[in-house]
C-alpha cells in the first residue's frame, strides 16, 4: 500500500495520457476533480490486489461519451459520486475500493476523485491498460464478468441503473442514454471481486502511469529528448514525425470521431500519414498502406515536449511525433481481438503486433 497525494496525480494524469491513446476524456479536467478531492478530503492509499481479501468487491468509476463535449461540458463531481453509490446499494453489499476501467487521461484519475471524496482506497490495476471507445472492449468481458449491474448519472441529479443479457447490450442503451444526458455521462460499472480481478485486469496500470508521467517531467528539466525519453519507457516504436494538416472531427452517437492527416517532416518527408480515431486513435496508415492498429497503442506526442495529444485537441500545425506501443497480451488473444481488433472497426486488415513491423 502506498499514498497518492496532489504530485502523484498529476503524474498519473500525464501519464495515463500517453496510454489513453488519445482518448479516456481530458487529463487535465481529472486532475483538478482529484487534485480538488485531496485538498479537501485527504490523501488516498492504494493498494495492490495482494493486498485485499478475495472477496472483497472492487467497482470501477469513470466517465462515458465524446470527449469534445466535456471541454465545455463539465462533470460537477456529484455525478460520478451518484453512479458509483447505487450499485453498492443495488447488489446490498459494501464497496471496499474503486478502481479505473481504462488507462485514459481523465478516467485514470476520476476514480481518485470518488475514492478521496467517499474515503475509500483505490486498487493498482485497470480493465484495458489504455483506453477503448466502447463499454464492452474491457478484459473483464474476455473472462466473462458482466457489466451489470451498470450506472449511470449526470449533472442534473438523474440517475439510471440497468441489467443486461451481454455486455454488448450494455454499450447499446448506454450510448442511448448518454446521448440524452448531452453526450457524456458519470458511471459505474462492472462490480468485480478481487479474485476475478487477478485473472481478468491489467495490474499495476496506474503506478505504470504515473512512472511515464515522472519521466516526461524529468525529460524536461534536463532538457533531455521527450520523446525518446517516453518511447523508451513505455518500450514503444518512433512510427513517424509530422505536422498535423487537417483534422476531420465530428460528434456522433455519443462518441468524437473523425481522420487526421499528417504530413512528414525530417526523415519522413514526402510521406503522408492518415490517423483515424472514435474518442480513441484506432488506426495509422502511411502513404496508404495500414502500419499500426488496434489494440496496439497509437499515441501522438508533441515533439518538443513530450505531452500526449488528445483527439479532441489535435489542431492545424501541431508537430508530433507518432509513436505506437505494444498492448496487454490479453488483447492479442483470439477473444480480445475479436473484441476489439481492427475488423471490429470496419478496418479490413489483419492484426500484426506493432513490434512485429518495425522490430526490436
Amino acid at each position: 500500500m502506498r499514498i497518492i497525494d496532489e504530485q502523484a496525480i498529476e503524474n498519473i494524469a500525464l501519464g495515463a495520457a500517453v496510454l489513453g491513446t488519445g482518448g479516456g476524456g481530458d487529463p487535465y479536467i481529472g486532475m483538478l476533480m482529484a487534485r480538488k478531492a485531496i485538498r479537501d478530503h485527504g490523501p488516498i492509499e492504494l493498494y495492490t490486489l495482494d493486498e485485499l481479501n478475495d472477496d472483497d468487491l472492487i467497482v470501477p468509476a469513470a466517465m462515458m461519451g465524446a470527449p469534445t463535449v466535456m471541454v465545455e461540458k463539465m462533470p460537477n463531481g456529484d455525478d460520478i459520486v451518484n453512479a458509483f453509490q447505487v450499485i453498492g446499494k443495488y447488489l446490498n453489499k459494501p464497496i471496499r475500493a474503486v478502481m479505473s476501467i481504462e488507462a485514459g487521461g481523465l478516467n485514470s484519475v476520476v476514480p481518485i476523485y470518488v475514492a478521496a471524496r467517499l474515503r475509500l482506497p483505490m486498487v493498482d490495476c485497470d480493465g484495458m491498460g489504455r483506453a477503448f471507445p466502447e463499454i464492452q472492449m474491457v478484459t473483464h468481458t474476455i473472462y466473462g464478468i458482466s457489466s451489470t449491474p451498470f450506472s449511470m448519472a449526470d449533472e442534473r441529479g438523474n440517475i439510471v441503473i440497468m441489467e443486461t443479457i451481454n455486455n454488448r447490450w450494455t454499450e447499446t442503451f448506454a450510448r442511448s442514454i448518454a446521448v440524452n444526458m448531452g453526450a457524456m455521462a458519470m458511471i459505474a460499472c462492472y462490480p468485480a471481486t478481487v479474485e476475478q480481478l487477478k485473472e481478468a485486469s491489467v495490474q499495476g496500470t496506474l503506478s505504470f502511469a504515473e512512472r511515464i508521467g515522472q519521466t516526461i517531467r524529468r525529460a524536461r528539466v534536463q532538457e533531455d529528448d521527450p520523446v525518446k525519453t517516453v518511447r523508451e519507457a513505455v518500450g514503444g516504436f518512433e512510427v513517424f514525425k509530422g505536422k498535423i494538416g487537417d483534422v476531420a472531427r465530428r460528434t456522433e452517437a455519443g462518441f468524437a470521431k473523425g481522420e487526421a492527416t499528417l504530413q512528414g517532416i525530417d526523415e519522413y518527408a514526402g510521406q503522408t500519414l492518415t490517423l483515424n480515431f472514435q474518442n480513441e486513435h484506432l488506426a495509422v496508415r502511411i502513404d496508404g498502406e495500414y502500419r499500426v492498429t488496434v489494440p496496439d497503442l497509437i499515441a501522438l506526442l508533441d515533439i518538443d515536449t513530450g505531452e500526449p495529444i488528445t483527439t479532441e485537441a489535435m489542431r492545424y500545425g501541431y508537430r508530433v511525433t507518432v509513436i505506437a506501443i505494444p498492448c496487454a497480451d490479453k488483447w492479442r488473444t483470439p477473444k480480445g481481438l475479436e473484441l476489439a481488433g481492427p475488423r471490429y472497426f470496419g478496418y479490413d486488415v489483419e492484426y500484426v503486433p506493432v513490434e512485429q513491423r518495425y522490430g526490436r
